[in-house]
C-alpha cells in the first residue's frame, strides 16, 4: 500500500511578500513527498482589518513562480497560502497554492467573520467547491483555517476521495483556541476516517499546535506554541484498517 511522508512548517509569515518569498528555499525541507506552509504565507494578515489587495498576486506571480521553482528543486510538492487577484480588486482571494508534483488551486470558502473578526470585509470568498488533488498515489482535500469548523466541507472533500485533509492556517491565540484547534482536527479526522496534516503559524500572535492526525483521531505529530517543523507519514494501509474498524462512512443512512 501507499505511504507519503508528510512534513508541516510552522513558521510566521511577515507583512514583506519579498521576505517571505526568500525564505522558501530555507524552509522547505529535503526529503519528504508532501510539505505544507501556513495560510497566508506569502503575506501575512497584518493588524486586524489590514487592507492586503496592495500585496495580491495572479497564482503565476512572483510567490507562486518561486514556490514552484522550489518545489521543483526538492523533487517534493508544497502547499502555502496568499492572496490571489480576483475580480473585486479591494477583495482579493484567501488562497491555497499547491505547486511540485501535483499542482491545485483552492480559494478559502468560509471567511472568518467570527470571535470579533470580520474577514469579509478585506477578502472574497471562493466558490463552494471541492478541491482535491493527487500526490504520490494518495488524494489530497484543501481546506483553510476557519473551514476547519465546518464538517460539511471535510465530509465533500472525502466523499470526492480524499485520503488526506490539509489544512493550512493563522489560527489566531486566545482563550480556548488551542483547545477548538485540537478538537476540532482530531473530530474531522474521526468523523471521517481520514488523515488530517494541519499548519498553523506560530506564537504569540497564532496558536501554533501544527499536527498530523491518524483516521482514528490519534496524534501522530505535533509542535508546540513556537516554530519548527513536524513530520510523520501517512499510510493508505492504515486508514482502510481504520475504515474496516470504524465503517461509519459506509453506515451513513441520508
Amino acid at each position: 500500500m501507499t505511504t507519503l511522508r508528510v512534513a508541516l512548517v510552522q513558521e510566521a509569515s511577515d507583512t514583506d511578500p519579498g521576505a517571505n518569498r526568500a525564505r522558501l528555499e530555507q524552509l522547505v525541507p529535503e526529503g519528504h513527498d508532501l510539505v505544507v506552509l501556513p495560510e497566508a504565507f506569502a503575506r501575512d494578515f497584518g493588524p486586524a482589518g489590514s487592507d492586503v489587495s496592495a500585496d495580491a498576486e495572479p497564482v503565476d506571480g512572483p510567490f507562486g513562480s518561486e514556490l514552484a521553482r522550489v518545489a521543483h528543486e526538492r523533487r517534493t510538492t508544497v502547499v502555502a497560502g496568499m492572496f490571489e487577484t480576483g475580480p473585486d480588486p479591494e477583495r482579493p482571494w484567501n488562497t491555497l497554492l499547491v505547486r511540485g508534483a501535483a499542482q491545485a488551486e483552492y480559494r478559502k470558502i468560509h471567511l472568518y467573520d467570527s470571535f470579533g473578526y470580520r474577514e469579509s470585509d478585506r477578502l472574497s470568498a471562493g466558490e463552494p467547491t471541492p478541491a482535491v488533488f493527487e500526490v504520490g498515489g494518495v488524494k489530497v482535500g484543501l481546506m483553510t483555517c476557519y473551514d476547519l469548523r465546518f464538517p460539511e466541507l471535510a465530509r465533500l472533500l472525502v466523499d470526492a476521495g480524499a485520503e488526506l485533509l490539509v489544512v493550512p492556517a493563522a489560527w489566531v491565540a486566545g482563550e480556548r483556541k488551542v483547545e477548538h484547534w485540537r478538537t476540532l482536527l482530531r473530530a474531522r479526522a474521526i468523523e471521517n476516517t481520514v488523515y488530517v496534516a494541519a499548519a498553523g503559524q506560530p506564537a504569540p500572535r497564532y496558536s501554533g499546535h501544527s499536527m498530523l492526525v491518524d483516521p482514528l483521531g490519534d496524534v501522530l505529530a505535533e509542535a508546540g506554541d513556537d516554530a519548527g517543523l513536524v513530520a510523520g507519514v501517512v499510510d493508505l494501509a492504515r486508514l482502510a484498517e481504520a475504515r474496516r474498524t470504524n465503517p461509519s462512512l459506509a453506515n451513513r443512512r441520508l
